[in-house]
């Protein structure tokens, strides 16, 4: 339990914030994008978080791959990166570390 508990805080903590500043916002998640893409100092910090998530997704594929795992597993996970960035690989994280803890505990 130990090494799922900051992935496990972080998600949780992150997916509460995530939610309420959408559900809050003034404007959609698509205009905010859009917006953030037309000066270019905030669309390199965009660029960058986007390289980070590419990177994500190519440790989650070798990852599941040297687990056995199928690319429809990494599926949800691959959209909920394209989208919400950070939130998918913490779950992938999570998911992970509670799946080796149930093959533990049933061994």
């Amino acid at each position: 339990m130990k090494k799922v508990t900051l992935p496990l805080v972080t998600l949780i903590a992150f997916s509460a914030y995530t939610i309420s500043v959408m559900l809050n916002a003034e404007q959609s998640l698509i205009q905010f994008g859009i917006q953030l893409m037309s000066s270019p100092d905030t669309a390199q910090v965009v660029i960058d978080l986007y390289i980070l998530a590419a990177l994500s997704c190519v440790w989650m594929y070798s990852d599941a791959k040297a687990r056995g795992k199928s690319i429809g597993y990494l599926a949800p996970y691959f959209a909920i990166t394209a989208i919400f960035v950070s939130i998918g690989p913490l779950l992938y994280i999570v998911v992970k570390a509670f799946s080796k803890e149930s093959v533990v505990q049933n061994a």
